[in-house]
């Protein structure tokens, strides 16, 4: 038995320094040295990141991002050169538009064969090589792509592409791995280290000052928040905040993440609309698109954009007509306003009369909310409004919902009831991505029930098989809830709200609406795991609970739940 200490070991020392828990992969064969390392790093019982296996390619990268989106820490994904690129891309953009940090490798050959030394196999030659290198495939989707050609870089190459995937704005990086490099002798270096943690950036002291005045100055100041919570710390600075100066907080368009408490009496639902005219200091709390279009913005207000990356380099357009920015870690941020809010000589009670029309308001907008899911109670097929009343009436206080929903994502954001962070999550990028996303959240939180939301046009868009695979084989059991309306409705409103008054909605005739899908409560049948299709109103609560209750035993359960609307 020869003991080898090549490219493989380069890359998993370099997984080892930079902290990863886990390498995601749906394998390919340029990935011998990467295996033979783990072996050797298991036989001789060394620490160091375990091997996830799954059956496709998105299905790796969304794991990888679910998974980090819990924990806040990196992972690592392998794919098989060009083609495995290509279909884990959406996965590796999705990280990218939600700026989770995360370390791709994919691999080449460089010497076609011509090398009599060495077979890296024809299948390079014939079909798996990328003109100008896989990293072109990546580019435009990524924060940095680069290639590791030389043995001798390849260990620096790991560490540099982790730590640049964790440096403000954080994202998705890739490093093309040639093949040649991995299974080319390698010398440990003789002191190894652990990657520091990326530093924490903070917005100047002036800044600070100057937004401490207006918002002691302001009259009816509101924030807007989409993904404070991304950073379940922010979340109680920001009610800390809030609470100081009775400020109302709106989990506005594009909400991401449960970001305030939704029994806080400050927390106002998700509709900033109302607030445009009256508002004269809006803090924008990790808020990609506040207000739509962006020249739609308060009328008479100071904007102030809070964020660690406040403008996104990824979006082609985004103007959040700040007025004042408030750059660096959002926790620090926030925190330093409430101390210099409090080092003012501010009290909570200066503000009760504002606070008590917040409470009313608060009050008023959640007995709406209950009179519409009581109202849709007893509708058939089933009201989306009731599933929501379902929901919130059946699971526990610690659920994660995951939502791939389109057109009922903003009634689930209303109506959903979170608490503490890390509650809620929508899905970004492309449709199907859900079923991934959620088996990474398990994995990072298996003592928690993790809830998908799902429509049924996006559950069909998900590598469903493959996602089933995993959550058996490695023990992570979901609920998945189906939206199904039979039809994908966003294409239908599209169509509708460009020609009102066309052929196609005078004759009922629309494209690319209609779906004909299975029941989907069976699919997880050769899986042993639970289903059940839901039609009755009346047993819709009994089959949240048993679906819960497979969940806990263990099993996957899909609820198959027919929708009116």
């Amino acid at each position: 038995m020869k003991n080898y200490c090549d490219g493989g070991e380069a890359i998993l020392e370099g997984f080892r320094a930079l902290g990863v828990d886990h390498i995601i992969s749906s394998p390919g064969s340029e990935w011998a040295p990467v295996w033979e390392a783990l072996a050797r790093q298991k036989t001789g019982k060394r620490a160091g990141p375990d091997f996830i296996d799954c059956w496709h390619e998105t299905l790796a990268v969304d794991m990888a991002l679910g998974y980090t989106q819990i924990t806040g820490r990196m992972q690592a994904v392998l794919l098989h050169a060009g083609a495995g690129l290509l279909q884990g891309a959406v996965g590796i953009h999705a990280a990218t538009l939600a700026e989770v940090p995360m370390l791709i490798l994919s691999g080449e050959s460089l010497s076609f064969g011509e090398n009599r030394a060495f077979d890296p196999g024809s299948q390079w030659y014939r079909s798996l090589s990328i003109v100008g290198g896989p990293q072109r495939l990546v580019e435009p989707i990524v924060k940095w792509a680069s290639q590791a050609a030389s043995p001798y870089t390849l260990h620096e190459h790991v560490i540099r592409a982790g730590e640049l995937a964790q440096r403000q704005p954080m994202g998705p990086t890739y490093l093309n791995t040639p093949v040649e490099a991995m299974v080319q002798e390698w010398t440990a270096p003789e002191r190894s280290r652990k990657v520091p943690p990326a530093p924490k950036t903070e917005a100047p002291a002036a800044d600070i000052e100057k937004i401490v005045g207006l918002l002691i100055g302001a009259r009816n100041p509101v924030i807007s928040t989409a993904a404070g919570g991304r950073d379940p710390e922010a979340v109680a600075a920001l009610v800390a905040l809030a609470d100081l100066l009775a400020i109302p907080v709106i989990e506005g368009r594009g909400c991401a993440y449960s970001n305030f408490p939704k029994d806080h009496p400050l927390h106002l639902g998700a509709d900033i609309d109302a607030f445009l005219d009256e508002t004269d200091l809006v803090l924008a709390v990790s808020s990609r698109v506040p207000w739509y279009p962006p020249s739609n913005r308060p009328r008479q207000a100071t904007v102030v954009a809070i964020d660690r990356n406040p403008l996104k380099g990824h979006m082609v357009y985004q103007n959040l007509q700040a007025d004042l920015y408030l750059e660096g870690d959002v926790v620090t941020s926030l925190r330093r306003l409430t101390e210099a809010v409090r080092a003012a000589g501010i009290r909570a009670d200066k503000y009760g009369e504002r606070r008590e029309r917040w409470r009313r308001d608060h009050d008023k907008l959640r007995e709406q909310q209950r009179a519409a899911e009581a109202a849709a109670q007893t509708k058939r097929p089933i009201d989306p409004l009731w599933l929501s009343g379902a929901l919130r009436a059946t699971m526990p206080p610690d659920a994660i919902y995951v939502d791939e929903t389109v057109m009922h994502s903003s009634m689930l954001v209303d109506h959903l009831p979170w608490r503490e962070p890390q509650s809620y999550f929508y899905v970004h990028g492309g449709l199907g991505q859900g079923l991934g996303v959620a088996l990474g959240m398990k994995l990072a939180a298996p003592q928690r029930p993790v809830v998908v939301l799902i429509g049924d046009g996006s559950f069909l868009y998900n590598p469903v098989i493959q996602a089933l695979g995993a959550s058996r084989g490695h023990g992570l059991p979901l609920l998945i809830v189906v939206f199904n309306n039979n039809k994908y409705r966003a294409m239908q409103q599209n169509h509708l709200d460009y020609y009102p008054d066309g052929i196609a909605a005078s004759a009922g005739l629309f494209h690319g609406v209609r779906i004909d899908g299975p029941d989907y409560a069976e699919l997880g049948r050769p899986f042993g795991f639970h289903g059940q299709k839901v039609e009755d109103p009346t047993e819709l609560q009994t089959a949240l609970a048993n679906g819960l209750a497979a969940v806990r035993a263990g099993k996957t359960s899909i609820l198959n739940v027919v929708l009116s609307r």
